[in-house]
């Protein structure tokens, strides 16, 4: 009997809070995607950091060896200063002085990844008062892009997606969820093509140590707004249209951002993902339901013969001119006066 209370008491209170269930497991599942993440990182990336750190030693050892006149700790100094201008975007190699990383071109760019939150790293402010407007201009221009984009986006989605499914459903009766998953699909792989294959086969051709699996990379990280500035197009000493370049890079990520809010918009908006996102959202209870509550509980029989009294006044409130007149014949005065 006390198993049986018991087991009824847990099925109920799982039965009460299952939202809170589903995000306990969904917190689980994060935690642990994070650590399969690190693993596989550690595993794959560890054993090539390795091999460059022994490359370098090497390097390191073999250029003291050939020049004994120069010091370990100078070539230390100098090599602290290299790597802190390189991290300022500034290069001290011959081939990369040509470049210009404050130009106006170089600067939109700049401009245009930290508005988007990409951020690649390869150009930072130099100094206070560049790094003190970096941060006002930041902090205005990012609420101002996400209000660009969602208006942008907001409209395109009347044209691109709402209207299309809405006029296949209405016009050959296909079920609106399987034509929204459809359309939602090939929606995505066309954005897939236009924004990241085809740039990926151009930057491979435009850039000279590029590859087509580093440009996909470059694409996929920057419209996804990660930014780790590994790549960066148009920083090649012997660059061509370096300016123009820079400009038609800027469109490309702005219109692909805008192509990829479209789409995660798009597929947010079926009804299977509504569904599965409501499984870990806490259930709202409104306080007027509550009140509700407690005074149907309380006041039941008051409130049923208030209802009551108030049909009586109703009825006898009714206007006159509601009465069904009276209507007299003829025969009627006749028989009257006999």
């Amino acid at each position: 009997m006390l198993q049986s209370l018991a087991s009824n008491s847990c099925v109920r209170l799982i039965q009460n809070n299952t939202s809170t269930w589903y995000f306990f497991f969904l917190v689980i599942g994060y935690v642990l995607y994070l650590i399969f993440g690190a693993m596989v990182f550690s595993s794959v990336e560890l054993p090539y950091e390795d091999l460059l750190r022994q490359d370098l030693r090497n390097v390191k050892r073999q250029f003291l060896q050939e020049n004994e006149c120069l010091s370990e700790e100078r070539l230390e100094e100098f090599l602290g200063k290299a790597l802190e201008a390189s991290n300022y975007g500034v290069s001290v190699l011959n081939n990369a002085t040509a470049n210009w990383n404050w130009d106006f071109t170089s600067a939109l760019f700049f401009a245009s990844t930290v508005l988007s939150t990409t951020g690649y790293g390869h150009t930072v402010p130099l100094s206070d008062g560049g790094k003190a407007f970096c941060i006002i201009y930041s902090v205005i221009g990012i609420p101002f892009t996400l209000l660009f984009l969602t208006a942008v986006v907001q409209r395109i989605m009347v044209y691109v997606t709402r209207g299309p499914v809405m006029y296949i459903h209405t016009r050959w009766g296909f079920s609106k969820q399987l034509v929204a998953l459809v359309h939602a699909l090939v929606l995505g792989l066309v954005t897939a093509s236009c924004f990241f294959f085809i740039p990926a086969a151009a930057f491979s051709s435009l850039e000279d140590d590029w590859n087509f699996l580093e440009s996909f990379y470059f694409c996929f990280i920057s419209l996804s707004t990660i930014g780790l500035g590994d790549y960066v197009p148009g920083e090649g000493y012997n660059q061509k249209f370096r300016q123009l370049y820079k400009i038609g890079i800027t469109f490309y990520l702005m219109l692909g951002l805008i192509a990829m809010l479209v789409v995660l918009e798009t597929f947010c908006e079926l009804q299977e993902l509504k569904h599965f996102r409501k499984m870990f959202y806490l259930k709202k209870e409104k306080a007027e339901d509550c009140v509700h509550i407690i005074d149907h509980e309380h006041l039941s029989f008051s409130s049923v013969s208030d209802q009551a009294a108030s049909l009586r006044e109703d009825k006898l409130n009714e206007p006159f001119m509601d009465v069904p007149p009276l209507t007299y014949s003829a025969s009627d005065f006749s028989s009257l006066n006999r």
